[in-house]
């Protein structure tokens, strides 16, 4: 028999979901589906703001390469592979594609949206989750969590108001520590014990020179400038060896680029054990030593300056080399061979947190159920950056955000046995 009135009807299980990143988002987005009430709560006063800077210079979404190849950038390289393999780079193409937002691989390997930027993916990604009922609640700051109950300040121009709500599950999506200013402040760690927490730390950042090796007054005029194609290696512990290709930005504490953002986690392994970081860098990695060696010794007189040019070194290059090779060396054509294909470099330090594209640390894996619930709060579940896992950046970061907002969402989904929308018939 029907209900008489809709005071009659059941009433619907309400989730909340903390942070209007892409991680709450598709929590939401996998939620949509389900009879249920979904509110997002953002501290901001709009959503995904780290996406949006993120695709101002392209929006690196994901990543093409082997799904068995791709799990295996993450650290630890077992916890998110069910997750990712569940909702891999191809099934973010089809998600895209299902809001009007064509893609393609680049030469490297990495996914972008046709138009580069990510305001039209949120445009769209927003307006179907409105469509389906999604209700967002912007400059609302939740303040603290008991059990089932989120305590939000919501910024007035009267000033804050300060209210409370039960709900019958909560997602956490509220980010890690880096680009505090875009809301990723971190204040959510006191709502959990330190048993819970990995402390955070900069990943995807630039590397400092020690204090006491700071780069000579010579080098600036070279800082913002690339080294171009250059391989760059280190030695780990246990001997194994850690390299990449690519582009490395000369800066005025030390380095910075993707391939250094590749290369950070061998770098900490590195630091830990050693107390500094040795980069080694070949700055002509198209160059056989040999060929190199002739190069260097031709008999015609010349200026090292150019002597060096002809060798295939920019100016960048000739900087660096003045400024890590003894000028005693610099007329040795086998010590100056060496130097050019073995350059080490030394750094002591990361930048801060702040700088950092992201952050390794966060929610343990041992504080949660496989279903990225709270073991300590049911009603609670974690996804996303907060999360205590850590990738380099091409597309890593954002596969794994949306795969552990889905997979929370499901865990959300199965703890209170939703049941699926009825589909209406026309």
């Amino acid at each position: 028999m029907m209900p008489n009135n809709q005071a009659d009807l059941p009433k619907k299980p309400t989730v909340a979901i903390i942070g209007a990143g892409p991680a709450g988002l598709m929590a939401a987005d996998y939620l949509r589906q389900f009879d249920v009430t979904i509110h997002v709560f953002e501290q901001k006063p709009s959503p995904a703001r780290k996406l949006l800077m993120a695709g101002k210079s392209g929006l690196n979404i994901s990543h093409a390469e082997p799904v068995d190849t791709f799990v295996t950038r993450y650290q630890p390289d077992d916890w998110l592979t069910p997750h990712i393999e569940d909702f891999n780079a191809a099934h973010i193409r089809d998600f895209m594609t299902r809001l009007g937002i064509e893609s393609f691989v680049g030469s490297t390997g990495r996914i972008f949206p046709t138009m580069m930027k990510a305001s039209p993916l949120l445009r769209a990604w927003l307006q179907a989750l409105q469509q389906d009922g999604v209700t967002f609640f912007y400059r609302h700051s939740c303040d603290d969590i008991d059990g089932k109950q989120a305590t939000f300040s919501v910024a007035r121009e009267s000033g804050n108001l300060t209210v409370s709500q039960s709900f019958d599950a909560i997602v956490l999506a509220t980010g890690a520590m880096s680009w505090s200013r875009l809301g990723s402040d971190g204040k959510w760690q006191t709502w959990l014990s330190d048993t819970e927490l990995t402390p955070f730390y900069a990943s995807n950042v630039g590397i400092c020179r020690p204090l006491s090796q700071p780069w000579s007054a010579h080098l600036h005029r070279d800082f913002g400038k690339a080294l171009k194609r250059v391989k760059a290696q280190l030695t780990l512990p246990d001997g194994k060896i850690e390299q990449g290709f690519g582009d490395i930005i000369i800066t005025q504490y030390g380095m910075e680029s993707g391939l250094i953002y590749r290369l950070n986690r061998a770098m900490r392994e590195q630091l830990n054990h050693t107390g500094k970081v040795s980069l080694q860098l070949d700055l002509l990695p198209d160059v056989a030593n040999e060929k190199l060696l002739s190069s260097l010794k031709n008999p015609k007189k010349q200026s090292l300056a150019n002597l060096w040019r002809k060798a295939g070194l920019d100016p960048v290059k000739i900087a660096l080399l003045r400024e890590i090779v003894a000028k005693t060396h610099w007329h040795d054509a086998d010590k100056m061979t060496k130097a050019i294909k073995q350059l080490t470099v030394e750094f002591d330090s990361f930048r801060p947190i702040e700088e950092a594209i992201s952050c390794g640390g966060g929610v343990k894996r041992t504080a949660l159920t496989e279903d990225f619930a709270l073991k300590s709060n049911p009603y609670i579940f974690c996804c996303g950056e907060m999360l205590d896992w850590d990738a380099p950046t091409g597309g890593y970061l954002l596969t794994a955000c949306f795969a552990t907002g889905r997979a929370a969402g499901q865990g959300v989904a199965q703890f209170l046995a939703l049941s699926k929308k009825l589909t209406q018939c026309t």
